[in-house]
């Protein structure tokens, strides 16, 4: 590993044809990922657009069970997230992704059919399953192909797509319900499953065709011989070892700090975004004592958090690669955020602006998915590729473990308007979250430093 650590310091400069490799690298990476993730966000967000949009009314809905449906869904999504990462080390990414891609939008299309909540439960489970496979996949796949410098930003334009799904999935259940209610008898929130699910079919057909893979394996044809040269260049040879999945590869998982770190980090960040990940303020406005709103402005107003959750997203993944990769300077940001709009929901004396205030000021805490991943493929830079990409697999495994009760516990439809309990919750998440990511900065220094150690040592 240290060979490989010295090796890599040593090519971190510009080389010829980096730049353009880049430019194709981010045009072709970028608008798959970015675009599964925007309609994939999009189908999560628009259970909830539906629910408010008559779909509650028209299924019977009754009690908490839209949250037991978002927490079937979540267990399908945390049993598909090891391996689905663990395929893309045995298959080629660019057949297993589209292949995903396809079998989500034709179960989000069947969504339209269903009569009742039982329906949707045993669909969401299905879908939860497929859909695993492009959060934590492409986290992987950007690690493989960027380098430290170049990774938070491209981490955060991927997360920020995702959130202009939520934001604009109420914008577009505006519409559909407006112009396609009604249309050949069905509702219109029954439309919106079916464009939804109609729209993943070329972005599949695109991803089959165009998707380069990994730097190794590679055989897209906008790269030359020489970029594809210059991409495995760029990456440290210890990354690029396979362990065999056996004895010794769960040895080593468990025997270094990466998993433990790691997944504890994203299980305690995972629940800083309980504001925006349980739509708490279109369920604060379903609820209000006394105020109501109409059904475009119950999927309109809630658009302004992940509007807030993309700026920061953004802002955040830039300054940290301008930075040289200080990821740990967003734990800092989200666990003041998380204290100071949780207190703001919780008083009593906050008026109805002031609440809308902290929810939208709490979008901000999503800058914490591109940064922490980002941070967890910097740290493992040197680590094979399979073993990266079992922990990446494992820290939105553990987070979304947690959330499938969590949610319920804390944020289910029956607790608005106020949510007393989970604001408590999120005030003690966000102080663990900065105790925990200064015990990351620490360990990450003492391996920094023992690397430095061991190079002056065999140099001498």
């Amino acid at each position: 590993m240290l060979a490989g650590f010295k090796k890599y310091l040593r090519g971190q400069e510009s080389r010829p044809g980096e730049v353009k490799l880049l430019r194709k690298l981010d045009f072709f990476i970028l608008s798959f990922c970015c675009l599964t993730y925007f309609f994939n966000y999009l189908d999560r967000s628009n259970l909830s657009n539906a629910y408010v949009s008559g779909m509650k009314e028209e299924l019977h809905f009754h009690g908490n069970q839209l949250n037991v449906i978002n927490t079937i869904f979540t267990v399908g999504y945390i049993l598909g997230q090891i391996p689905s990462n663990l395929a893309l080390t045995y298959m080629a990414p660019r057949i297993f992704f589209p292949t995903m891609i396809v079998f989500w939008g034709g179960l989000t299309m069947i969504t339209a059919a269903v009569h009742n909540p039982q329906g949707i439960m045993a669909i969401r489970f299905f879908l939860g399953l497929a859909e695993s496979s492009t959060f934590v996949g492409t986290h992987y796949i950007l690690g493989s192909w960027y380098t430290e410098k170049e990774l938070g930003k491209r981490s955060g334009i991927f997360t920020a797509s995702g959130l202009a799904g939520t934001m604009f999935g109420g914008f577009i259940q505006t519409g559909i319900h407006s112009s396609l209610d009604g249309a050949r008898g069905l509702s219109g929130w029954r439309w919106l499953f079916i464009i939804d699910g109609l729209i993943t079919i070329p972005i599949a057909l695109y991803g089959l065709f165009l998707f380069p893979d990994t730097p190794a394996t590679t055989r897209a044809p906008y790269l030359t011989a020489a970029e594809r040269a210059l991409a495995v260049s760029r990456i440290p040879e210890a990354s690029r070892a396979r362990t065999p999945l056996d004895v010794t590869f769960i040895k080593k998982l468990f025997g270094t700090w990466y998993w433990y770190g790691f997944v504890m980090l994203w299980i305690i960040a995972g629940e800083t975004e309980s504001f925006s990940t349980n739509t708490l303020l279109a369920l604060y406005m379903k609820a209000h004592p006394t105020q109501t709103y109409s059904i475009a402005q119950l999927n309109n107003y809630p658009t302004g958090v992940p509007a807030v959750g993309i700026l920061s997203t953004l802002f955040w993944a830039t300054l940290t690669d301008f930075m040289g990769g200080k990821r740990y300077l967003v734990g800092f940001f989200i666990g003041i955020t998380g204290i100071v709009t949780s207190s703001l929901i919780l008083a009593r004396s906050s008026s109805t602006a002031t609440v809308f205030g902290a929810y939208y000021w709490a979008g901000a805490v999503y800058a914490c998915q591109a940064t922490f991943f980002a941070w967890c493929n910097d740290v493992m830079r040197y680590q094979d590729d399979r073993l990266r990409s079992v922990v990446i697999a494992s820290m939105n495994l553990g987070s979304n473990a947690v959330n499938a009760w969590w949610s319920i516990v804390f944020y289910s439809a029956d607790l608005a308007p106020q949510f007393t309990r989970g604001m408590w919750a999120m005030i003690g998440c966000s102080i663990a979250l900065m105790g925990w990511t200064g015990g990351i900065v620490w360990m990450t220094v003492r391996e920094e430093r023992g690397l430095s150690e061991e190079m002056v040592e065999d140099e001498k």
